[in-house]
């Protein structure tokens, strides 16, 4: 028996590969229509667009030979849009068709009443009752699975029952049932990933690869019953680990902290010291705390480069070895910011930013953020009144879908008086509360967003910056705050409200946590969907599992190992 992954090339299959390496089985890689012929187990990961997938397999000449070896009754087991493809056609892209073995559409979440994409940790119940328990394959109504899309296959066997019938689990995302894994003869999927699902994810791919190595026998399709939404459901507000990544003086890569943004080293009078107060802390080398955070409970990592690039960020070998390295080591999502735009080397050689993204999708990484240029493609927009398909944001999303842009904004307050200012942002203008802090009382202010890790200013809000960011094709909103960087006092509920109610797409909140608290009352006011620490995390001033048993003691669903 011979276990293949098929790279359709556009997503990130390392991850999937460092998964199976880690469990022990060896495999080969479908480059060509004849491996098809060769392989007796296949995967098919992935993530990205409908269209681009199948796009891209019709151009290698791996559509068909992937419909066939489905056909055929070897074992197959699709991840994300690996699964997508099974069914007839998708929402994402109507004029284009999947292989049509599941005779249903996939549709898009309705995002009335919750963020869209669907993007965290969820529960996934099994809808088989057999007593053998191979029929889970793995999967467990106790564990947490990472999900990351925006349009899912809606469970409805009374409008649709033959295709209800490759249900085997399915999964609640706010009052929408939709089928989270399929099985049926020879074919399991799986809309999570359980290569960046944890311990659990990987019980999944070790329990069906044995099973299909040994020789499994198909499974006969079952009439299913409706399956009425709960009153909550099993979707985990996610806590982030991040980590400043710059070199050093001897041109190591380490992960370092300031405060409000300044990540210079400030000398004492003694110049032969360093001043403790704001000074940039070394902290460690990433790979070893991206290890520690994982499995300490982190819900997923995010490496930000705050190193200047001598030329294109592709030459950055260091970076992408860390990535490629923590990728080995981490199966939760890794978000990867710093250089993620058009660049032109000194030699004139030209690299779009989808390119540079898909460098480091292709180590390990499943998300790059972009900041600065976030805020020119935004500017741009405002003054063309219409996208042009040419941004970092726009060229990524297409390419490997919403879901793999996130957006990180850095605003700072803008102090103004309120009885004269009639400025383009006197309507997002917040007052300080006559019971607020002193330094607020009697004041307003607007957020305007900065460039350049918040060295320059732009005349752009930060309403307008998430609001354009989601127009564009972002599908993640990573909320900075200059102001609370590095000063423990607790997130700015106010920025994170005002954002959460301008974009419908999922919001992390960064920037000033201190305590365990801080994280409760984030979630309690705010309705965010995560939230990010470094700092305190660092320095081992608070610990995950002390955030997530304070969430738990609140009531809150966590992702706990």
């Amino acid at each position: 028996m011979t276990l293949f992954l098929l790279d359709h090339g556009a997503g990130n299959v390392q991850s999937l590969a460092n998964s199976i390496t880690r469990l022990g089985y060896p495999f080969s890689w479908i480059t060509t229509s004849e491996d098809f012929q060769k392989a007796t187990v296949l995967i098919f990961p992935g993530q990205g667009a409908f269209h681009t997938a199948i796009e891209c397999l019709t151009a290698r000449d791996l559509l068909h030979p992937l419909l066939d070896y489905i056909k055929s009754g070897k074992p197959y087991f699709g991840i994300c849009i690996g699964m997508q493809v099974l069914f007839a056609s998708s929402a994402e892209s109507p004029s284009v068709c999947g292989l049509g073995i599941i005779p249903c559409d996939i549709v898009r979440f309705d995002d009335t009443n919750k963020a869209v994409p669907h993007m965290g940790w969820n529960t996934a119940e099994c809808l088989d009752h057999s007593l053998d328990p191979r029929s889970t394959e793995g999967v467990s109504a106790a564990s947490h699975y990472y999900f990351v899309h925006s349009y899912c296959a809606a469970y409805d066997p009374g409008r649709n029952p033959v295709a209800a019938e490759w249900a085997h689990s399915v999964t609640q995302y706010g009052n929408e049932v939709f089928v989270s894994t399929v099985r049926k003869g020879n074919v399991f999927g799986a809309q999570f990933h359980p290569e960046k699902s944890g311990a659990a994810g990987l019980a999944i791919l070790d329990a069906w690869i044995k099973q299909s190595l040994a020789g499994r026998v198909p499974t006969i399709a079952e009439t299913r019953i409706p399956r009425l939404p709960k009153p909550v459901d099993g979707f985990t507000k996610r806590i982030i680990a991040c980590m400043d990544v710059r070199a050093n003086d001897e041109g190591d890569l380490v992960v370092t902290k300031g405060d409000q943004y300044d990540v210079r080293e400030k000398a004492s009078p003694d110049s032969s010291k360093v001043n403790a107060a704001g000074a940039v802390r070394n902290l460690g080398k990433p790979v070893a705390l991206a290890s520690k955070y994982f499995e300490s409970g982190a819900d997923e990592l995010c490496l930000l480069n705050i190193t200047s690039f001598r030329n294109s960020p592709l030459h950055d070998q260091p970076m992408l070895a860390v990535v490629r390295a923590a990728a080995e080591h981490v199966f939760v999502p890794l978000t990867i910011g710093g250089g993620i735009k058009d660049t032109v080397d000194p030699d004139g050689t030209k690299h779009p930013a989808v390119e540079v993204a898909g460098a480091y999708f292709r180590v390990g990484a499943d998300k790059v953020s972009i900041g600065s240029e976030a805020v020119y493609a935004v500017e741009k927009l405002r003054a063309a009144g219409s996208v042009d398909g040419t941004s970092a944001i726009e060229t990524i999303s297409k390419m490997y879908g919403r879901q793999a842009v996130v957006v990180s904004i850095d605003p700072r307050r803008v102090y103004v008086d309120p009885s004269t200012y009639d400025g383009p942002y006197k309507d997002e203008l917040l007052y300080g509360k006559d019971d607020g802090p002193m330094a607020e009382r009697g004041k307003a202010w607007w957020y305007q967003c900065t460039v350049s890790g918040g060295r320059e200013t732009r005349l752009v809000s930060a309403v307008e910056l998430a609001k354009g960011a989601q127009t564009l094709g972002a599908g993640e909103i990573l909320l900075n705050s200059i102001d609370r960087d590095g000063t423990g006092l607790g997130f700015d509920h106010d920025l994170i409200k005002m954002i959460k109610s301008a974009v419908t797409i999922p919001v992390v909140a960064s920037s000033g946590a201190g305590t365990t608290k801080h994280f409760v009352d984030v979630f309690r006011e705010t309705n965010v969907e995560s939230a990010l620490a470094a700092g305190i995390f660092h320095r081992d001033e608070v610990s995950i599992r002390d955030v997530k048993a304070a969430l738990q003691r609140e009531g809150y669903n966590t992702r706990v190992i």
